[in-house]
């Protein structure tokens, strides 16, 4: 890339950059549980971190597949050689990222199975990994000709605000049927985590904590706590 660019271009280069990155390994890596990806750019080299549910998928036979996957990323956006790096990073809990759980469900409406019964499998698996609340919309050609949207509902989801920023982890995914294309779209509200493993560490911001109230001192000079002036002082 050239040295001199102003900062507006290297935003917009950045962002391209990530878009087409995104777009080449989830077509790639879909079969793979792939989660989505994270570049790093140090002044040395720059390390892609691909997140994914099967990290030996990804890495492949004694890593040929990440090889050819770092060998079509540097020809592709002119790396000098050894200066990219690709890594494989399994996913924590599958079941909280939403990305993961519409690639499942696409492969499961692929196989034949049922809708209805596809997404309530979805959403149960959801809300036993720990999640607060999950939302599953398919819409298109369900079963006649007419297209229409189905919505499953979970617990708890917020819809608006700073917390959906924080709390959400949303996709949106298209199954190509015989019939036409159906649209997927996979919302899941992580739990409140003070490690920060599981969800977000920031609390909700309208969840009240009351504290205990502190037990009162009771000095030995009586019942009546301390004022300030000692009654044999004064003389």
């Amino acid at each position: 890339m050239a040295t001199n660019i102003s900062k507006k271009r290297k935003f917009i280069a950045d962002g391209v950059f990530f878009a087409e990155l995104n777009e080449l390994l989830t077509r790639e890596l879909a079969e793979d549980g792939y989660s989505g990806v994270e570049v790093r750019v140090t002044p040395m080299r720059t390390e892609i971190i691909i997140r994914a549910t099967r990290t030996q998928n990804v890495l492949g036979e004694k890593g040929r597949r990440i090889r050819e996957l770092t060998s079509a990323v540097q020809k592709r956006f002119n790396f000098p050689p050894e200066t990219v790096e690709l890594y494989a990073e399994k996913v924590a809990n599958r079941g909280l990222c939403a990305v993961a759980q519409a690639e499942s469900l696409r492969y499961k409406l692929l196989g034949g199975l049922a809708v209805r019964r596809a997404c309530y499998g979805v959403l149960r698996f959801v809300m036993e990994s720990g999640a607060k609340g999950c939302e599953v919309i398919v819409s298109g050609k369900l079963r006649a000709q007419r297209a229409k949207s189905m919505k499953f509902k979970d617990g708890y989801m917020v819809s608006a605000g700073d917390p959906t920023r924080v709390y959400l982890d949303s996709a949106v995914r298209h199954v190509m049927l015989r019939q036409g294309v159906l649209g997927i779209k996979v919302k899941i509200m992580k739990d409140w985590d003070p490690t920060g493993r599981q969800g977000p560490k920031m609390p909700m911001p309208d969840i009240i904590k009351v504290h205990e109230p502190k037990e009162e001192e009771v000095y030995a000079g009586g019942d009546k706590p301390f004022v300030g002036k000692d009654d044999a002082v004064v003389a």
